[in-house]
């Protein structure tokens, strides 16, 4: 799942793929808006994690579930 994250006071959004799914990223960011923790943390595909200060956040936009195939490959 594609996900875009806003930060404030900065001039590019943070864009990762997340194995988690949408009902998972949606409670780390209810959780960390409504000041249970400091910071977001999600994790991406290679198992990078990405931290964000909760105050800092200006949206959190949550893509389509599987990306769309594009180019050539065999049926």
């Amino acid at each position: 799942m594609e996900v875009k994250i806003g930060v404030q006071h900065a001039p590019r959004e943070i864009v990762l793929e997340s194995g988690q799914s949408a009902e998972e990223v949606e409670r780390v960011v209810a959780e960390a808006l409504s000041g249970k923790s400091q910071l977001l943390s999600l994790t991406d595909d290679h198992g990078r994690k990405v931290l964000v200060p909760a105050d800092r956040l200006a949206y959190v936009e949550l893509g389509e579930p599987a990306p769309r195939k594009v180019g050539f490959g065999a049926l």
